[in-house]
């Protein structure tokens, strides 16, 4: 089997998913390049792991930031094994005839847009290294099967993310470049806050919706990231035992 470069990329390192998956990660000690927009966030990403980090602070959605984010990680650590295209965003749970268009270009730019970035990116620099390879893990959702009320430019960006792993792992197939999907429900984290107090139903009402640890999130992706690269989870569900996704709707 072959040998992983225990070298790895997470974006939206500063809270929730990217931080817990970056310290799952470098207790596997794993060497995190830790991206995001907030530079204390990443600093404190850091200070939690204790070692085997380093901070580079980008906005997924600029060519230029994702470019010096993986020149310095190859500058830094050497070559890429592991890109957890993590960064994204909700936008506003606004009725879809008021939603602007600037909102929808910002959630379109920073899930999809930066996540093609940060793939292609990692793509090259895994095809050109030597031994070729490693592996790209995409957070998905749950969005990515169904959506929420109110919530149309997230949940296209996440089914539009499906479509970016298989093509990852069709066009990855001659260079040992594996890619994988994470579909996350109700991980407790910032972005889920509003679970716990109460969620608008797709009947119209408002529940509050069961959490679940995001260390369990970060235990299911360390474990797709330590696989040899002739295996690989292809697409990974893991969700709050209890929240409303089987019969949603």
């Amino acid at each position: 089997m072959s040998e992983i470069q225990k070298v790895a990329v997470v974006t939206g390192a500063g809270s929730g998913v990217g931080r817990a998956v970056a310290l799952a990660l470098t207790g596997a000690d794993w060497s995190v390049a830790l991206a995001g927009r907030r530079t204390e966030a990443l600093e404190e990403t850091a200070r939690l792991a204790g070692g085997g980090t380093l901070v580079v602070p980008a906005d997924v959605t600029r060519p230029e930031d994702v470019d010096r984010l993986f020149t310095a990680v190859r500058t830094e650590f050497g070559p890429l094994g592991l890109l957890f295209n993590n960064a994204g965003m909700f936008g506003p749970p606004v009725p879809l005839e008021d939603l602007t268009y600037e909102q929808w270009r910002s959630v379109v730019d920073v899930n999809l847009t930066g996540a093609f970035l940060c793939a292609q990116a990692a793509f090259r620099a895994m095809k050109a290294q030597d031994p070729q390879g490693g592996r790209i893990i995409n957070n998905g959702s749950i969005s990515a099967h169904v959506p929420r009320p109110n919530s149309v430019a997230y949940t296209s960006t996440k089914h539009a993310m499906t479509g970016l792993t298989k093509s990852l792992s069709l066009d990855g197939r001659g260079y040992r470049i594996a890619c994988g999907q994470i579909d996350i429900g109700n991980a407790a984290t910032e972005m889920t806050a509003r679970m716990t107090t109460g969620i608008q139903q797709a009947n119209g009402t408002t529940a509050v919706e069961p959490v679940m640890d995001v260390a369990d999130v970060a235990r299911t992706v360390l474990h797709m990231a330590e696989l040899p690269l002739e295996a690989n989870v292809q697409f990974a569900t893991v969700m709050a035992t209890t929240m409303p996704y089987i019969g949603r709707g």
